[in-house]
């Protein structure tokens, strides 16, 4: 649990209409908190369904059913600017962005703290599987109890101060606790399926949404050796590791699934290989430079031991770090594949968080 919870401190709860919020909320009720329920609306394209207002819905019941106030705080235009242009941008670019990460660090960590303390809140609360802890000196973001789903790997680059004021009740649970909380307390949300990927995609895959704003052409399909071997509908829409959404025409009888190891923007092509191909490895890698980097209890100092990771739940690595005046530099304990450029690297000192940067 959080440490230091004091009875009737108010405390605005994040909730999204989903199972996780919805405990959050109970949890912080039930340790004595006076506790407003927030439904964040964010920004929806006209050409998608979305079900926000189902999900809005299911917040207010719960919030009902706690016997709560809720109110809705618009942050459309934040989420527009800093989590929908950025993705589009970064995907133009040929770069692979974490939606998510920018999300929390300006929307819910920004927006919603910044509203929530102005109304006069304490804290704000979020239904994030992590931990913070604090000692004499300096705040620790740790990974949640649940390492399933822990989500610290989202949370890097929110600021610091931020989370000076943030509660995360969920932090010991594994999800399991939190369902059955949920339906001991019949709650609506109790055996709601957790949301996958950007709320305003629905059912419309990442590569269909971006298409809609800029005009990627179909390119060719290259093998480790640089020869032809298929096509694609643009270069600027895959990232690396990704073994599907091309096509190959030259194929053997004895076909082994092929990833994306390398791709080309200017000459919209793509390369793939199979993992047993002896050019495989090679794409790998030994290190990489991170850029736009925030750190949370403080800043990895040169050469240490370190743990990392560049996908999320993806198992932690050991790497060090050095730095210039410009990006650090992550040295890889053994090399990795399928590091792709855009995406968040999180850098860990045993189960703290201590901040990462963007993959260059």
């Amino acid at each position: 649990m959080v440490n230091k919870w004091s009875e009737k401190e108010k405390v605005f709860v994040g909730m999204s209409g989903g199972v996780d919020s919805s405990v959050a909320a109970l949890l912080l009720k039930e340790a004595g908190f006076e506790v407003t329920g927030v439904f964040i609306r964010g920004w929806y394209p006209e050409f998608l369904t979305c079900n926000w207002k189902e999900d809005r819905r299911d917040a207010m019941r719960v919030a009902a059913a706690l016997d709560i106030p809720f109110l809705t705080i618009n942050a459309e235009e934040s989420y527009k600017r800093e989590v929908v242009d950025y993705m589009i941008s970064e995907y133009s670019r040929g770069r692979t962005p974490n939606p998510d990460v920018m999300c929390n660090r300006h929307v819910k960590f920004g927006v919603f703290y910044k509203e929530a303390i102005n109304r006069g809140a304490d804290y704000i609360a979020t239904g994030h599987y992590a931990k913070m802890d604090s000692n004499s000196e300096e705040i620790e973001l740790k990974m949640g109890e649940d390492r399933n789903k822990d989500q610290s790997y989202f949370l890097w680059n929110v600021d610091k101060s931020a989370l000076t004021s943030t509660l995360f009740p969920l932090g010991n649970y594994k999800k399991e606790e939190i369902r059955s909380i949920a339906k001991k307390n019949n709650l609506v949300t109790a055996n709601k399926k957790d949301s996958q990927g950007v709320c305003f995609l629905g059912k419309v895959s990442m590569k269909e949404f971006i298409s809609h704003y800029v005009s990627p052409k179909e390119g060719e399909v290259l093998d480790p050796y640089g020869e032809v071997i298929g096509y694609h509908p643009g270069a600027m829409l895959f990232t690396y590791g990704e073994r599907k959404g091309f096509t190959v025409t030259k194929k053997g009888t004895e076909d082994k699934p092929r990833y994306v190891v390398a791709k080309d923007i200017e000459k919209n092509t793509i390369t793939v290989a199979e993992k047993t191909n002896d050019k495989f490895s090679k794409y790998n890698k030994e290190k990489v430079l991170i850029e736009n980097t925030n750190w949370i209890s403080r800043e990895p100092e040169e050469s240490e031991e370190l743990l990392v990771r560049y996908r999320y739940r993806q198992p932690l690595i050991r790497a060090k770090l050095q730095k210039n005046d410009e990006y650090h530099i992550v040295i890889f304990d053994e090399p990795q594949e399928s590091v792709t450029s855009g995406q968040s690297l999180v850098v860990y000192k045993d189960d703290v968080c201590l901040g990462g940067g963007i993959i260059m």
